[in-house]
Order: structure tokens, then sequence, then C-alpha cells
């Protein structure tokens, strides 16, 4: 599998601390490897066709979408505001 950025994600996440960042990052590596891996609990989003969310933190999630080999990273940050606008 391949990760691509939109540019949405990139601007999001740059706002975030830098200790948010490196959670970011670790939670998108683990996704590569094991796409249901227990920390991340990911699922697909419920009234959002082909969109799904994963776990950073207690805090942080972000949405992502399948396009062949390739995980697009959609949008990232605190709960309420990542999945609002997926």
């Amino acid at each position: 599998m391949k990760i691509r950025r939109t540019k949405t994600f990139d601007k999001t996440f740059l706002k975030l601390p830098v200790q948010i960042q490196q959670k970011i990052e670790k939670a998108v590596k683990l996704l590569l490897l094991d796409f249901y891996h227990p920390s991340l609990h990911t699922k697909k989003m419920i009234g959002q066709k082909d969109i799904w969310e994963a776990r950073v933190d207690y805090h942080y999630r972000f949405t992502f979408s399948l396009d062949h080999d390739t995980i697009i990273l959609r949008v990232v940050g605190n709960h309420e505001d990542a999945l609002k606008n997926p």
C-alpha cells in the first residue's frame, strides 16, 4: 500500500502540536502494517460513501479513503472536527 495526503490533510496536520503530529505518523504507519490494528479502531464512517476513520488517540482522529493500492489521507484533527467534514 501507498499513502497519499490531500492538501486538506496537510493543512490540518501542520496546525497540530508536534507531539500530536508524531502520534499521527505512528498511527499511519500502523495502518499500513495492519489495517485493523486494535489501537486504531478503524471503521467505515456511517453515512459516508467509501470514507474510513481511524483513531490517533482518545481525542484525535483522521479520515481516509482507498483507491486501489493507495490510502488517501483526507483530514485530521480533534474527534469532532475531523469527523464533521471527513
